[in-house]
């Protein structure tokens, strides 16, 4: 059974830009509208004149066989050879090649000759001097069309061609027509074109800002000058980009309040329970001292993502040596962290953001994963990368996407009780649209989780 195609296949001939629709709608309105304009002139003007023409030519045709029925029959070749001469002298220099261009009717000449031949008949049928006979035409070597007069006299039929140039005329078609609808069509897209470039310059203002929107960035205003439909386009999207920074800007710092009002309390309790340690059983001691410590590591992480969004001064920096300062403070927890590093160019990043990233994508890797943890930079195509894996169980390919949300976390460590408040590959997905890259999550069943960081290679730091 064939399959249905796809619609990027039935419209694959539909631009996908908005200047090239308007292009191609612009052509095919003034194409229609020669052909309506070329038929209501066919219609109205050419058809009525045509008509008219054939019956100026069925009359002079009857005059002409009148003045040859007077004629004695010596004179009458000479009148008709006289009467030919004249019309061809009527005529402009035809070049060889036109003459051989001549040689089929075109569709209005058609039109005329079977005008002219159901008038002639006619006339025929009601003369009952004269016997009926079938119109016939030829366009002789100076390319006028001639018609063929059948005289019935006493010695018998008499055939004679007759050239009617004056009456209609046969003209080369100059492409006038055609000149002129290419003309007027080249004009309109011209026209079509620079409006909609003024158009598009500022549609692609609005995407560039959307897109920096997207990723974090805050964008340059929009300009909110010009027409007053895309002046609101700017001023609209202006205020929304100022609102949504406001309102990130707000969660940011009660965030960090929040956060940084809690660490008091748990200083407190952290110190009352060293204090009481003797006087309290050894292992609720140590209970409420782990319990603090994951407190304090979830208001930890509550800081790094209000402080993810800070502004921070970018500069050049190898990735070889950020891995190497987070394995090396690995190794002071008692955690080994492997290396695997490429060769890479220094690239524009913000430090102490990307160090934030890496220590959460490390962190992540301990506490959901199994050792040993491996951790990888190189380059490609796209730009350099940090690369975080891990040997643990590994995550289901559809919680991918739903783990990079802020306070998301898998069901096989919510199930485990593992502590953390989900914010970890929230804050290295944030870092990492910073930098104009992206977070890449790889992972199959038992094969543990692959977090890889892109960065381009020009930055956007």
């Amino acid at each position: 059974m064939t399959p249905a195609p796809t619609p990027q296949a039935t419209r694959g001939w539909w631009p996908r830009s908005l200047l090239g629709r308007n292009l191609l709608l612009m052509a095919a309105l003034i194409v229609l509208g020669q052909l309506v304009a070329a038929m209501l002139v066919r219609q109205m003007i050419f058809q009525p004149r045509v008509a008219q023409v054939a019956d100026g030519v069925a009359r002079n045709v009857g005059a002409l066989r009148a003045g040859l029925q007077a004629l004695p029959p010596a004179e009458r070749a000479a009148f008709v050879e006289a009467f030919n001469q004249q019309a061809v002298r009527s005529l402009p220099p035809v070049a060889a090649e036109s003459t051989v261009r001549r040689a089929l009717l075109s569709p209005m000449e058609r039109q005329f000759v079977q005008a002219v031949s159901r008038r002639l008949g006619a006339e025929d049928a009601a003369t009952s001097a004269s016997q009926p006979s079938q119109p016939v035409w030829r366009r002789d070597s100076t390319g006028v069309l001639a018609l063929r007069v059948v005289h019935q006299g006493p010695e018998g039929a008499e055939t004679y061609w007759l050239n009617l140039p004056s009456v209609f005329p046969t003209r080369e078609f100059t492409g006038a027509w055609l000149a002129a609808t290419l003309a007027s069509m080249l004009l309109a897209l011209l026209g079509a074109w620079w409006l909609q470039r003024h158009i598009n310059r500022p549609l692609a203002q609005v995407v560039a800002a959307a897109r920096q929107l997207a990723q974090g960035q805050t964008p340059a205003p929009l300009p909110e000058d010009g027409p007053e439909e895309i002046a609101t386009v700017g001023r609209s999207f202006n205020h929304m980009a100022h609102s949504l920074a406001a309102a990130e800007q707000e969660r940011a710092l009660m965030l960090a309040g929040v956060s940084h009002d809690l660490r008091t309390p748990l200083t407190k309790l952290r110190l009352g329970v060293e204090i009481a340690g003797a006087q309290v059983d050894a292992p609720l001691a140590a209970s409420m001292a782990r319990s603090i410590d994951e407190m304090d590591g979830i208001v930890g992480q509550f800081l790094q993502f209000a402080r993810s969004g800070e502004a921070e001064a970018p500069t050049t920096a190898s990735l070889n040596d950020l891995a190497q300062a987070v394995a090396e403070a690995q190794a002071d927890h008692g955690r080994t962290v492997r290396l695997a590093l490429g060769t890479l160019p220094d690239v524009p990043v913000r430090p102490q953001a990307l160090r934030r990233a890496l220590d959460n994508l490390v962190e992540n890797a301990w506490r959901h994963g199994t050792p040993p943890v491996l951790l990888r930079t190189g380059a490609d195509a796209d730009g350099v990368w940090l690369e975080v894996q891990d040997q643990g169980p590994g995550i289901a390919p559809a919680e991918l996407d739903r783990i990079r949300q802020p306070f998301a976390r898998g069901d096989g460590a919510a199930r485990s009780g593992a502590p953390g408040a989900g914010l970890g590959l929230a804050i290295v997905e944030r870092v990492a649209r910073s930098h104009g890259g992206r977070l890449e999550l790889h992972s199959a069943p038992g094969a543990g989780l692959r977090a890889r960081l892109v960065l381009p290679f020009g930055g956007r730091a």
